[in-house]
């Protein structure tokens, strides 16, 4: 499942890909998600807030629509951060 498919723009992703070339974003970024685990990108009150946090540190503002695009996105892609081959699925998804 690609990110279109739920309605999440092919131009804020390039946009928020360009923002993360940015060292200083990026850390900022990998601050926010260092401690996440599975149950935690299952949990849509708390995927709803890595996304709120991440625009804002992105600054990206997102409409409401948005939001819950991108978090039914997550939850639909069952992430573990401690499994590779999730980890590199979504980086293909995103190159």
């Amino acid at each position: 499942m690609g990110y279109q498919q739920f309605g999440i723009s092919q131009q804020l992703v390039q946009r928020v890909k360009l923002k993360m070339k940015n060292p200083v974003v990026k850390d900022r970024i990998k601050k926010l998600v260092e401690n996440v685990n599975k149950a935690d990108l299952q949990d849509p009150a708390k995927v709803r807030r890595l996304v709120k946090s991440a625009s804002v540190i992105l600054n990206e503002r997102l409409t409401s629509v948005q939001e819950e695009q991108m978090t039914q996105f997550v939850l639909a892609q069952r992430i573990d951060p401690k499994n590779t081959f999730h980890l590199i699925k979504l980086w293909g998804m995103f190159r």
